[in-house]
């Protein structure tokens, strides 16, 4: 009846989301969605800080700047300081989620047929947006130390590429699904890399902040100061939806400024500027120093939920998943012993009134059916020790069966 676009002639929906339905499930305990924990935001900051944007009815209720209030572009830019990450102001393009970001740099800088590389396994979100852009994905292994950059050069040397790569994506702290963190020396290399070869690196850092372990490792926008000529080949993505809500819909975007002027061109087509009113909450709340005094509380959890979770796997499934445990983030990243498929496996879980998501979910090709994912971060420490045990009862059910 109807003539769509070839992208979405037949479309499919996120992997993840399609899980939602055993939400509702009585008793459901879901180590599923990269959700943040609820009882872990910060509701008082929260509501002082909106209390203050309602004073301020002329700005956060009228239409506002596509590339963002200058308000929260400044907070922006001194949070970014503190990360050890100095820039302007004017680097900074505000979006709605830093997923929007990643949608606008597609939308100016890739174009159907243009080679994309992507690590394996990867964000899902990532790959339906580059599947819906048409690009040709061709992805690049990671192990426990983040991208295979290996692997990567050994893939710009050997001349096989049909034609230059236009981009490369990366969560290199603590990264959705894998909970890896790339390594310093890796981090410079793939920086080199791109100033070599001229693609940009597209650094997604929602996680950054979350470490509860080991010493950080400075992010690549950090460390392009010590590459010369990396600066330009980066774009850095950020939220607020991991460290203090998601509802407020604030991400933002720093690249050259030839490319922010583009996005900001493509942003006023699609949303005109993000939500004045999140945007001054946002930044109000910055301004009041409450994110860096509430921040360790989330930290903390975090890593009291992550140490339950691993201790009951390594105590109650033992060998029958191996994993490693993450210095940071939300996620556990595991893989079935004996040769079991993980999407099999979740439906033997989910009567057990557990979920998990299969880690299918996150391959382009080369799938890994024995892998999947756990999050940490939503569900209570109780719920987490419980969940261990429905666990290993599904495993056994699962492998007898």
């Amino acid at each position: 009846m109807f003539s769509f676009t070839p992208p979405f002639e037949a479309p499919s929906g996120s992997p993840i989301r399609e899980l939602f339905k055993y939400l509702g499930q009585p008793g459901m305990i879901s180590f599923a969605g990269g959700y943040p924990a609820s009882d872990l935001f910060d509701r008082a900051g929260l509501d002082a800080a909106t209390a203050r944007a309602s004073e301020q009815s002329a700005l956060c209720l009228q239409y506002g700047p596509t590339d963002g209030l200058p308000v929260l572009k400044e907070e922006l830019a001194r949070l970014m300081t503190r990360r050890g990450t100095p820039c302007t102001p004017q680097e900074l393009l505000v979006t709605t989620g830093s997923q929007q970001g990643f949608d606008l740099l597609l939308r100016v800088m890739v174009g159907a047929g243009d080679i994309v590389l992507v690590e394996q396994p990867a964000y899902p979100a990532t790959l339906q947006a580059l599947k819906l852009q048409q690009a040709e994905v061709i992805t690049i292994p990671v192990d426990q130390d983040g991208l295979d950059v290996v692997a990567l050069t050994a893939l710009l040397e050997a001349g096989t590429l049909k034609r230059a790569p236009k981009l490369l994506y990366t969560v290199p702290t603590f990264a959705n699904p894998t909970g890896a963190t790339l390594s310093h020396d890796r981090r410079i290399a793939l920086l080199k890399l791109a100033a070599r070869h001229q693609f940009l690196v597209i650094e997604d850092d929602p996680y950054g902040d979350l470490r509860f372990a080991g010493e950080a490792v400075p992010s690549l926008l950090a460390l392009s100061a010590q590459v010369p000529g990396s600066r330009d080949w980066l774009v850095h993505f950020s939220s607020l939806s991991k460290i203090v809500a998601p509802g407020l819909r604030v991400g933002w975007t720093v690249a050259h400024a030839e490319i922010l002027r583009r996005c900001t061109v493509a942003k006023q087509t699609v949303d005109l500027c993000t939500s004045s009113l999140t945007q001054v909450i946002a930044a109000e709340y910055l301004a009041s120093g409450a994110l860096e005094a509430h921040l360790p509380q989330i930290i903390a959890a975090y890593a009291l939920k992550c140490r339950t979770l691993c201790d009951g796997l390594q105590t109650h499934l033992k060998d029958e998943i191996a994993f490693h445990r993450p210095a940071g983030g939300m996620f556990v990243w595991g893989r079935l012993g004996g040769g079991f498929d993980a999407s099999v496996y979740l439906k033997a879980c989910i009567e057990q009134n557990v979920m998990f998501v299969p880690g299918v979910a996150f391959y382009k090709d080369n799938v890994d059916l024995a892998s999947l994912r756990l999050s940490f971060a939503a569900p209570g420490v109780s719920d987490i020790e419980e969940g261990v045990l429905r666990l290993k009862r599904a495993l056994d059910a699962f492998g007898g069966a």
